[in-house]
């Protein structure tokens, strides 16, 4: 059985975008200027001066699983990515959930980066009443998502071409907020407590054990979305190695952006102003662009605004082509898999996973905004858990060709592995942080546990209630065996 054995003749555009526009799109997905924003506080109070280190060893696992992305999506080029690697290495069960996991990602962050793009554009232009009152506030962030859904689901050109503006937005108005920081540091400027930057800031372990753990937890979130070029991996040309190595350097580009922003925040600012207000997540930069750029500090508001933009459409991309791939495997109702007749996009499916992902906004912004932001720490077991799964799975799948070289060793078998074991230890470490309550948003107790685990584990419950249920009434896709990778497609030579 080859890759292409369950694609239907009508799918999606292939080579509809190129490597630059899957590039773009791995990195738009991860919201760069948000989630650095959202984490650094945390950091720093964690790791202190020692927080780009932590940003330097949050890479290694990425790296490591971005690999595993690259050689599996080498030999099935399939938008499902996790869920049709891990079913082929794996068996149907583990497939499945690895598909659910993708998915539940995307409903449950969508709403908030939409929340977070309407908050600070409406603040950029000096609207704070209007961002501070949820009955504008709100409205917007569902329009938002609906009017990046359309775009989504009106072409994958048109998807990759807003994209490209976006993140050119965010890379320039990050750049030019590091660069005055870092000058306004040397020239003894600062408003703040600055600290003269040194080498010895990216030695993590330098922070100490428990802070690295702690660190880590933090530092997978920041770097979590890249995976969304390979998600396009139908509609990119030479599908067999763009959409991998765009994965891989989008992790690479992150390091980068996330170490040196790092440094010009701690550098800037000093440890005491960033432990102080390590609670106010991505609204730390707004306090932070006032001191750098004083009346020019809608730059930052217009970085947020746009990378939290950008990454409202790029995380519906996943969620919808996994649905898509599911479907056409008989996983989920064939409804999923339908393909716009016009635009070749996984319409129905898009639509799917935005409207639950408003209603999942909509319904826990009603109990509270803090179980909004509970339901975002929930993530990080999901990502963890498919990561890993995905890691796994490709070991496995390539057993019969990791002893034909070093580099198979290193980077199919023995890298993935460690990247997998580093995030299994992490999951564990997070369910163990996350089962007390005080370690929650919102303080409370339900069913004895913070409220981000419960919500993490009713997720994968209903993930399983619906496995069992649909592999009772649909039970075809439970038929598939679990295989390995064919050896032409694996060696380069036609099938």
């Amino acid at each position: 059985m080859t890759q292409l054995d369950e694609k239907p003749e009508e799918g999606l555009k292939a080579g509809a975008i190129g490597f630059v526009d899957a590039l773009v799109i791995g990195l738009n997905a991860t919201s760069p200027a948000y989630s650095i924003a959202a984490v650094i506080g945390a950091l720093v109070a964690i790791a202190g001066v020692h927080a780009p280190g932590i940003m330097l060893a949050s890479f290694v696992p990425m790296l490591l699983i971005a690999s595993a992305f690259f050689y599996l999506n080498k030999v099935d080029q399939d938008c499902g990515t996790t869920f049709s690697w891990v079913t082929r290495a794996m068996g149907p069960w583990a497939g499945w959930l690895g598909g659910w996991a993708i998915t539940m990602t995307g409903v449950l962050v969508v709403g908030s980066l939409a929340d977070v793009g309407v908050s600070f554009a409406l603040r950029g232009v000096g609207l704070d009443s209007w961002a501070d009152n949820a009955w504008v506030r709100q409205p917007l962030a569902v329009l938002l998502i609906i009017v990046m859904t359309a775009i989504c689901v009106a072409g994958t050109e048109g998807s990759a071409r807003l994209q490209n503006v976006l993140i050119l937005a965010q890379v320039v108005f990050l750049l030019i907020f590091a660069a005055v920081a870092i000058y306004k540091v040397y020239a003894d400027t600062s408003t703040l407590d600055s600290i003269k930057p040194a080498f010895d800031w990216l030695n993590p372990f330098a922070a100490g054990g428990a802070a690295l753990t702690s660190g880590l937890l933090l530092g997978v979130f920041a770097y979590w979305g890249w995976e969304s070029a390979v998600n396009l991996t139908e509609e990119t040309e030479d599908s067999e190695s763009a959409p991998g190595r765009a994965g891989v350097w989008s992790t690479i580009i992150l390091l980068i952006t996330y170490v040196g922003v790092a440094f010009a925040i701690v550098a800037y600012a000093g440890t005491k102003f960033l432990v102080e207000n390590k609670d106010e997540e991505e609204f730390i930069f707004p306090l932070l662009a006032h001191e750098v750029l004083g009346n020019w500090d809608w730059i930052v508001f217009f970085a947020v605004a746009t990378s939290a933009v950008a990454s409202t459409q790029t995380t519906i991309i996943p969620a919808s082509r996994t649905a898509l791939s599911m479907a056409r495997r008989n996983a989920l109702p064939s409804t999923f898999g339908h393909i716009h007749p016009r635009f070749r996009t996984p319409d129905v499916s898009t639509w799917w996973v935005a409207a639950i992902a408003i209603g999942w906004y909509l319904i826990v912004n009603a109990i509270s905004e803090n179980a909004l932001f509970d339901s975002l720490t929930a993530l990080s077991l999901l990502i963890a858990f498919y990561y890993a799964l995905t890691g796994v799975a490709c070991a496995i799948y390539y057993r019969r060709h990791l002893t034909e070289s070093i580099k198979n060793f290193l980077l199919i078998g023995l890298g993935p592995v460690v990247g997998a074991t580093m995030l299994a230890w992490l999951l564990v470490e997070s369910i163990r942080d996350m089962s007390d309550p005080d370690n929650s948003y919102s303080g409370v107790s339900w069913f004895g546990l913070g409220p981000p685990l419960v919500i993490g584990v009713g997720i994968a419950l209903a993930g399983v209630l619906i496995m069992l249920y649909w592999r009772v009434v649909a039970p075809r896709f439970w038929d598939e065996r679990a295989g390995v990778a064919d050896p032409d497609l694996v060696h380069g030579k036609e099938s």
